[in-house]
């Protein structure tokens, strides 16, 4: 188990971190955890405000087949996929990798990439993983745990952990390093239920037995912007 950045080329997004801390009330909140179309393709204060394809995701999955030297042939799973853009990037990035997604979001798999339809399905993470052990030769789930209760979340990371071969996983959560990133992310946070500083977050991963590798989402204070 390692801590490694492996989306380090992800382009730095600018958050309007007080327009979205003035509008937030519980009716939005509970918007936004429908994860349909208001979360994906509504207003900023909602979710995305937009989330359409750019390709910006095959630098990351490059740099994923290379952490795990995978190849074609090598099954790869992203849990959380959205509308599937890091599952069409990872057969883009290396032809022949058979790269699958799942989601909580119907409107997502409604809304998905044409090169992924039949690769994704939609899928609750507070239930356990519908594969054998040893299914995957890298599982991926990127800011998707924390929209989890912390039960289910310590499920979810040992049904990771099942289903990927060798330990090759990767997590990333929401976090914080400092009360004053931690006062940021509060500000801006919709969907989480399960958050905390990086040592919090190692107990839950020893507590759940996973190995595989993780990392933080931070939102910075210079990743804020005002109108």
């Amino acid at each position: 188990m390692a801590e490694v950045n492996l989306l380090s080329a992800f382009p730095r997004k600018k958050r309007n971190i007080e327009k979205r801390a003035s509008a937030k009330t519980d009716e939005l909140i509970a918007l936004s955890r429908e994860y349909g179309e208001e979360y994906f393709d509504g207003p900023r204060e909602v979710g995305y405000g937009g989330y359409r394809y750019d390709g910006r995701w095959v630098p990351i999955a490059k740099d994923m087949i290379a952490h795990w030297n995978l190849k074609p042939g090598d099954r790869v799973l992203d849990l959380g996929c959205a509308k599937g853009f890091l599952v069409k990037d990872f057969m883009i990035a290396e032809p022949g990798i058979q790269a699958f997604g799942s989601d909580i979001s119907g409107y997502a798999m409604m809304n998905c990439e044409p090169e992924v339809v039949g690769r994704l399905h939609q899928h609750d993470l507070n239930d356990p993983l519908l594969f054998p052990d040893d299914s995957f030769d890298a599982v991926i789930c990127l800011n998707t745990l924390h929209n989890l209760k912390r039960p289910q979340l310590i499920n979810a990371l040992s049904e990771i952990q099942r289903v990927a071969r060798d330990n090759k996983a990767y997590v990333q959560v929401d976090s914080y390093r400092t009360p004053e990133e931690k006062e940021i992310f509060e500000d801006w946070v919709l969907t989480a239920y399960t958050y905390g500083y990086p040592d919090e977050w190692k107990a839950i991963f020893d507590e759940a037995g996973y190995k595989g590798d993780y990392y933080w989402t931070l939102i910075l204070g210079e990743d804020t912007e005002t109108e």
